[in-house]
């Protein structure tokens, strides 16, 4: 699951992401509200973690724009402590959920997985393709009855694949949206995920879903 967290308060954000990804969050920072505004307009997101009091456009702004424009991303805005209107100006601005500063950060987790249990509009919590079955909300994943323990990684990787059965996805775009546009990484580590996914959800099964398609990238395919 990508995470995008806007703070202007450098440390704090980098602390933020290194918590989340130590939950098997994949995040994406940003530091003002027009950084902010361009990457979750671009799409590919699973929930936006928003401060409200940011330079260039304040969170209300950012997140009115994003409703404006169709974006139906879960946002949860961080707000000052006390801050009634603060909170009112969020809701009313198209956030779905805010958290008042100081915060403890096991309820930041717990708030960002209820975020990410709601059916959000054209993008199902429940991913299905055959007898292979992800829970979005729950991170659990099947093969008809049986369940299959994957890592928060390979979630990711599998529930990417899944939302585009059939369609061929090159290595830099698994790269982009499993691992984040903002990271640094060999290539190789999406054939070396492939492996570990082989292994767990088809070889077990007899099953030949995940395919790689030769200088082009991977493919999940229906009735493999």
């Amino acid at each position: 699951m990508r995470i995008l967290v806007v703070e202007d308060e450098v440390r704090l954000a980098r602390a933020l992401a290194k918590g989340l990804e130590a939950q098997g969050f994949m995040v994406e920072l940003a530091h003002d509200g027009d950084a902010a505004y361009r990457m979750a307009a671009g799409g590919g997101f699973d929930t936006i973690v928003l401060d409200i009091m940011l330079p260039v456009l304040s969170g209300s702004e950012v997140c009115e724009r994003l409703r404006a424009d169709g974006v139906t991303t879960p946002v949860l805005m961080l707000t000052a402590k006390d801050g009634e209107r603060d909170e009112a100006d969020a809701l009313d601005g198209g956030a779905d959920d805010y958290l008042r500063k100081p915060f403890s950060y096991v309820v930041l987790v717990a708030r960002i997985n209820a975020l990410l249990r709601r059916e959000a509009p054209g993008r199902p919590s429940v991913l299905i393709v055959d007898d292979l079955v992800l829970d979005g909300g729950s991170r659990r994943v099947r093969r008809g009855d049986e369940l299959i323990d994957l890592t928060p990684r390979e979630v990711a990787l599998l529930a990417f694949l899944m939302r585009n059965a059939g369609r061929i996805c090159s290595k830099q775009d698994i790269l982009e949206h499993v691992w984040g546009s903002d990271v640094l990484r060999d290539p190789n580590i999406v054939e070396v995920y492939m492996g570990y996914l082989r292994r767990k959800v088809d070889h077990p099964f007899g099953r030949r879903t995940l395919r790689t398609v030769r200088g082009r990238g991977y493919q999940l395919t229906p009735g493999g």
